[in-house]
């Protein structure tokens, strides 16, 4: 890897700041048919310990059919208080309708998306849907479930 000048580093990194922070705070779409919101969690090192990670990625799906990250938040741990805290942010940076909410399990999630999208649907993800499912079946059962659900939710009606 090259060295480069303090002065040129310093200059980089001002612009990438200067980069992330118009991304953070651009205005986004009105109305938007689906967002998605899911937490990735990861780990870290911090203060010589690892720690875990949550994070927080919003994509919408405008009105043409585009896929569009709205963002991503860091927090300590993926909570529906947090998540509240995310949906506010995207309604003060303009996003006034979400048609459909795709998200996971997590308790009090609903609850958020209802306090600032009242008119908003949710559905649960069918990727964690199919996680919830097979949580309770023994290892060697799983192959011939998911066969069968495969036909489930690839059924016409």
């Amino acid at each position: 890897m090259a060295h480069l000048p303090a002065g040129e580093r310093t200059e980089r990194n001002r612009r990438i700041a200067a980069a992330l922070s118009a991304e953070e705070n651009r205005p986004l779409e009105v109305v938007y048919p689906f967002v998605f919101l899911d937490a990735i969690h990861y780990k870290v090192k911090e203060n010589h310990q690892y720690q875990t990670k949550a994070a927080y990625v919003v994509m919408g799906i405008t009105m043409d059919g585009t896929k569009d990250i709205l963002g991503v938040w860091i927090g300590e741990h993926e909570s529906s208080k947090f998540w509240l805290n995310v949906l506010n942010d995207l309604k003060s940076r303009g996003v006034l309708d979400v048609y459909l909410f795709c998200v996971d399990g997590l308790k009090g999630f609903v609850e958020a998306i209802g306090a600032v999208y009242p008119q908003s649907q949710v559905q649960r993800c069918i990727v964690h849907q199919i996680r919830s499912s097979t949580r309770f079946v023994g290892y060697k059962d799983i192959k011939p479930m998911m066969v069968d659900l495969k036909k489930v939710y690839t059924a016409v009606t």
